[in-house]
């Protein structure tokens, strides 16, 4: 009897557990994209933009419950693109990231603390990206917001300190090295996704 009962009970166990499945879903980037560098030299601050980016690439996310979200996709920016909002600077930070040599500055998404919720609320998070630039690729911790439109339109904005030197690159010097560009640069990417069923 003792064996009909256990062996009952393993049958009623199959059906009634469920693994902890993985959830898929697809992000297709939309227009409205953008990438901001803010930096200074040692007399002004100066902000440069790529701004409208929409290409309609794709970013796979996957996770389980109360897990870190793996991410796999990438923008590719066109460096060319950057616009400091002053024909000078711009040329000079175009040809500081090596622009002719290596025209895209690429953010592979690696992972994100959490996938975000469908209820619009705002919330912050941390993750892990990959960014190539002039050549050089450097894996970063972003700082995310995050927020979910009606469950179907996310916004994501990164941000993250990085050094000219971080990708083996000398911080540009005008007049004689007078007006000396400092190593550190503040960048904020927002991204504009349509989530797929």
């Amino acid at each position: 009897m003792r064996v009909v009962l256990l062996y009952l009970a393993v049958v009623l166990c199959s059906f009634t557990f469920q693994p902890n499945k993985a959830m898929v879903k697809k992000w297709v980037i939309t227009n409205g994209c953008s990438l901001k560098v803010d930096g200074s030299t040692n007399i002004n601050e100066f902000s440069c933009a790529i701004t409208n980016y929409g290409k309609p690439d794709t970013i796979v996310a996957a996770w389980k419950a109360s897990q870190t979200v793996q991410l796999a996709g990438q923008i590719k920016l066109d460096v060319q693109r950057f616009d400091c909002h002053n024909p000078v600077m711009t040329a000079d930070l175009r040809k500081t990231l090596k622009a002719k040599e290596h025209p895209n500055l690429i953010i592979r998404f690696v992972s994100l603390g959490q996938y975000p919720d469908a209820d619009n609320r705002q919330k912050v998070t941390k993750g892990t990206v990959i960014i190539e630039l002039a050549g050089v690729s450097r894996r970063f911790e972003v700082d995310y917001k995050m927020v979910s439109a009606d469950g179907s339109i996310i916004n994501l904005v990164g941000s993250r300190q990085v050094n000219f030197s971080d990708f083996n690159i000398t911080p540009p010097r005008k007049v004689g090295g007078m007006i000396r560009t400092n190593n550190e640069l503040s960048v904020v990417f927002n991204l504009r996704m349509k989530v797929l069923d």
